[in-house]
Formats: C-alpha cells, sequence, structure tokens
C-alpha cells in the first residue's frame, strides 16, 4: 500500500464555473495549498481559491517541477472537462503514480458538441488542432465522415474551410460551437465554400460533416497510393512494390519506421498512414530529395515525418531504436544493414528492396548470415507498341525480408 496520500487533484471544469463542480471537487480546490490552472479556470473558481495559484507557464511542462516540489502537500489542477481528453491529465500521470492523484472529469467538450447536435460519439473521430499542424485532418477526410476538432484559436475554422475548398470538399458542412457550456455559447453553422462566420469566439470547436465533390482529393485507406499522389524525380518505390513492402514491414499500432534511403518518402508516409500512433524517421542524402518528402508528407497528412540528412550508416547514430527498418537505397553502402540490424528491436522487420545485381549480391550475403527470405518481384504495364499494345515489364526488384530474433 501506498503511503502517500492522494495529494493531487486533476479537476474538470466547464465554462459554467463552480455550478458545474461537484461538492467533492469544490472542496479540493479550497483545501488545497496550491491551484493551478489557465487564467480562465482560476477566474471560473476564484470565489473557492483560500491559498496560493499559479497559472500555467508556456510551455505548461514548465509547471511540473513546481508541481512536484509540493509533494504530499494538497494540490489542484484544474482543466478543461475531462483532463484525459486531449488534456494535460496525461501529462501529470505521466510523471505521478496512480495511487497518488484523484480525477474528477466533467463532460469533455466533445461531449457537450455530441449532446448539442444528437452525434453518436463511437460513430466520428476527433483531433486537435492545438499545437498540432492542420494537415494533420487530411487522412480523416472521408466520404461521409464526422469529425470532432478542437481549435486552437479564432481562426481555426477559417484555416479550415480553407484547407477543405482546397482538397474538393467545399460542399462540407462547418459547425462552430463557441464556449459551449456556459452563458455564452452559440453554435453556428456553414459549408466550407461560403464559409464567411466572424467574431468567432477564442474558446471553439468544430464539427465537420464531410462531403467529397466530384474532384475531392480522398486519401484511400489501402496501401499502395498512386505514384502522381506524391512529387518524386522518379525515386520513388512504385506503387505495386510499394504495397508489398508495407505488407512485409507489417505495421503496427505505434511502431517506428527507419526509411533509409528514402527518396521521396512514399514508404515512410505509407507506413505513418497506417495508425495515427505510427512513426517513421527518414533518411535521405540528397537536400532536395528530403525536403521533397517533407512536402509530400505534409500533402498527405502525416506533418510528423521526422527527416535526418545524411548518409548511411553515418547518420543512423543517436535515434530510437526502429520496430521496421525499410532500406531503399543505400544497402550496398558498407555498414548500414549491419547498423539498421543492431538497431532494430527484437522482433522487428527489416525489408530491403534491390534492383541492381550489386545489390542482390550484398542480400545474398546477408541471408546467409541473418536469415530471412528473398523474393523477386515483376510487374508488367501495359504499352503502346506502334499502333498496337503490349505489356512493357518495370525493373524486377528483389527483396529481403527477415524477422529479428
Amino acid at each position: 500500500m501506498n503511503a502517500v496520500p492522494r495529494w493531487l487533484s486533476i479537476l474538470g471544469i466547464g465554462e459554467d464555473g463552480v455550478d458545474g463542480l461537484s461538492a467533492r471537487a469544490a472542496k479540493l480546490i479550497g483545501e488545497a495549498d496550491l491551484v493551478v490552472g489557465g487564467k480562465r479556470h482560476l477566474a471560473l473558481v476564484k470565489p473557492l481559491i483560500r491559498n496560493e495559484i499559479m497559472p500555467w507557464p508556456n510551455p505548461i511542462r514548465d509547471a511540473l517541477p513546481a508541481i512536484l516540489a509540493r509533494r504530499p502537500g494538497p494540490v489542484a489542477v484544474l482543466a478543461s472537462g475531462d483532463p484525459f481528453s486531449f488534456g494535460v491529465g496525461t501529462l501529470l500521470a505521466a510523471r505521478v503514480p496512480a495511487d497518488e492523484f484523484l480525477c474528477l472529469p466533467t463532460p469533455s467538450a466533445f461531449s457537450l458538441a455530441c449532446a448539442r447536435l444528437g452525434w453518436a460519439m463511437q460513430d466520428l473521430s476527433t483531433i486537435s488542432f492545438c499545437g498540432r499542424p492542420i494537415a494533420a485532418l487530411l487522412p480523416l477526410l472521408q466520404t461521409g465522415t464526422r469529425v470532432l476538432a478542437l481549435s486552437a484559436d479564432a481562426t481555426t475554422a477559417a484555416t479550415v474551410a480553407d484547407l477543405l475548398r482546397a482538397r474538393g470538399f467545399g460542399a462540407s458542412r462547418v459547425i462552430v460551437l463557441e464556449a459551449l457550456g456556459g452563458p455564452r455559447e452559440r453554435i453556428r453553422v456553414a459549408t466550407a465554400d461560403g464559409f464567411s462566420l466572424t467574431d468567432i469566439d477564442p474558446l471553439n470547436m468544430l464539427a465537420i460533416e464531410i462531403i467529397a465533390g466530384p474532384d475531392a482529393r480522398v486519401i484511400p485507406l489501402c496501401a499502395g497510393l498512386d505514384d502522381a499522389s506524391f512529387e518524386h524525380d522518379g525515386q520513388i518505390t512504385k506503387k505495386e512494390i510499394r504495397a508489398m513492402t508495407l505488407a512485409a514491414l507489417a505495421p503496427c499500432r505505434g511502431d517506428l519506421l527507419w526509411d533509409i534511403g528514402s527518396g521521396s518518402g512514399s514508404v515512410a508516409i505509407e507506413f505513418l498512414l497506417r495508425h495515427p500512433s505510427c512513426r517513421a524517421i527518414a533518411f535521405e542524402r540528397v537536400a532536395e530529395r528530403a525536403a521533397r518528402a517533407v512536402r509530400n508528407a505534409a500533402c498527405l497528412g502525416v506533418p510528423g515525418l521526422r527527416m535526418v540528412e545524411g548518409i548511411a550508416p553515418r547518420c543512423l547514430t543517436g535515434l530510437p531504436a526502429p520496430d521496421a527498418v525499410f532500406i531503399g537505397g543505400g544497402a550496398q553502402q558498407p555498414g548500414t544493414i549491419d547498423s539498421a540490424w543492431s538497431a532494430l528491436q527484437p522482433g522487428g522487420r527489416m525489408v530491403v528492396n534491390a534492383v541492381t545485381i550489386e545489390t542482390e549480391a550484398v542480400l545474398l550475403e546477408a541471408v546467409g548470415r541473418l536469415g530471412g527470405t528473398l523474393t523477386r518481384l515483376g510487374v508488367e504495364r501495359l504499352d503502346r507498341i506502334g499502333s498496337l499494345h503490349g505489356f512493357r515489364p518495370a525493373m524486377t526488384v528483389t527483396q529481403w525480408v527477415v524477422r529479428k530474433p
């Protein structure tokens, strides 16, 4: 049994302030030696505070040492709605054991929005633009999808409407929900094409009903996006081979990929698209290609792609260990395969594609040492031969797939 009492109270608060708090939450605020929160939250519960207050600094994590220094004295931290829904609860729980804090949530902004609109939470997607790029919305733009999004400020709604128009989703409904749960609550509706709402409260969220136009740029849910989806200079793993490569890499929730010799970044980008929790580090020696891959990632809604410019294996040091490695270029560089193999997590997958005899020789040697399988992949595409047609073969790819014990 933990001898330390539950000294930290993480308390959800809504725009209704004290009126929306339970008696227990109000008592914890009054008994706290220190009350921490945003200036708006502190003002809402001012009548209850009897001791010291601390507004959140920027960044919020800078407040952690001061909060932890009060242990085991009573501290109350105020958060919007549900502290564990895109809130500060996760940050605090990473530093404070679960049996040392008590969380009393109130309805989250998402719950309030569903209650106002009659939407079912389990049937929609949620996202936050607070400190996160708008481009992360792109993979969610699927016909008929409903999205709830936390806005960063008063300009977010117009920025989202611009993005929807640019991607061919101008008919989508954008519902702006302002200051939910309080006396300033207001709900307004517009289409992305006709968005002209002004005087939007900085405290707002968006409910979006996605409607795709005939030319909408929908990101398919499958692996093997069309090559034209990527800006490239020819250095790209073609879509058929890419789909088989993704299958061999077998991305799972939370996995980290190293994409060595990333070129256009297509494999890393599709790895990231498999699940929002997936991560990828791309390695590219040519600066122009590295910049292009970063642009591709933003255009396809995965701006979290991390790019490292450099030559393998020298650039592979000091980085988090990967769960999967793809080498699309540079496998013949001495030390690249061994360095990546050493970094790979136990149970991780390595996939290397080769199109030259020299790289095939490297893979044959690697199979002898590390095991795995070699597969020849060939693709033929219909092409014109004078006035007739025939199938023209693309370059054969030899693919090595191996799992680390």
